[in-house]
């Protein structure tokens, strides 16, 4: 059986939701947020933008997170790259020598599979019905022109889309260039992460919240971001450092 890449979610009557930016390895710090937001991991729900590994400490810790209830994860560019390892040699080498992946060759090959199994299983896109309006999320973009009907119809057959919604930032061009973004028809907000920002970025009704967080060493303000999306939205920043 194929997984299902589209995942709907309603609504949470019994807590608060929050989507979380690219984690990549920096589990610790997701854990202080937690802490300090009072997280309830019995009624509050957390998604994530997918990018859960790499770069960051802690990869090794995904496995945790993917199996805790309150924990909602879609595939970024770098699971991608995860399952694409482990049928290429080249892709594999590129991975874990340019791209983050380094700590993927200190596992063994049983706690390999394991991580492998687990994302493998992950969705590409989720939509959350809150008192804030449908919330979409998918990791970096989805075409320009197509509504969120439209994606989620083909998602699960069109590859090139499947490619889009993990590695496109051509919406992301815009921000750069300092122009009016093209709005996502069909949603109140698409929720995204890929494509660094300085800080939180709502820009026509996307929200961008990969603030670099794993990139401590790089001279950027390095800060995991997490967005409440129900019963309100607010934004929360936790500033990160090398473990």
């Amino acid at each position: 059986m194929s997984v299902l890449l589209f995942k709907y979610y309603p609504e949470n009557h019994s807590g608060r939701d929050f989507v979380v930016g690219d984690l990549h390895g920096m589990f610790h710090t997701l854990e202080i947020m937690l802490e300090t937001l009072e997280f309830d991991r019995e009624n509050d729900r957390l998604f994530s933008v997918g990018d859960l590994i790499d770069r960051g400490p802690q990869s090794e810790r995904v496995t945790y997170y993917l199996q805790q209830p309150w924990f909602h994860a879609i595939q970024g560019n770098h699971e991608q790259l995860l399952l694409q390892s482990t049928e290429s040699n080249s892709i594999l080498k590129a991975w874990t020598s340019r791209a983050g992946g380094k700590w993927w060759l200190r596992l063994t090959d049983t706690e390999r599979k394991v991580v492998e199994d687990m994302i493998r299983d992950l969705p590409m896109a989720f939509e959350v019905s809150t008192a804030t309006g449908q919330i979409g999320i998918v990791h970096a973009d989805i075409p320009i022109g197509l509504s969120w009907q439209r994606f989620v119809k083909g998602l699960q057959t069109d590859t090139e889309l499947q490619q889009h919604a993990q590695w496109s930032r051509i919406r992301h061009r815009y921000v750069t260039s300092s122009e009016s973004v093209p709005k996502v028809n069909g949603i109140d907000l698409l929720v995204v992460g890929h494509s660094i920002v300085d800080k939180p970025l709502f820009a026509s009704n996307l929200c961008y919240l990969d603030t670099g967080a794993a990139y401590t060493g790089y001279g950027i303000d390095s800060r995991l971001t997490m967005l409440q999306i129900h019963p309100v939205q607010n934004v929360y920043q936790q500033k990160t450092s090398p473990e």
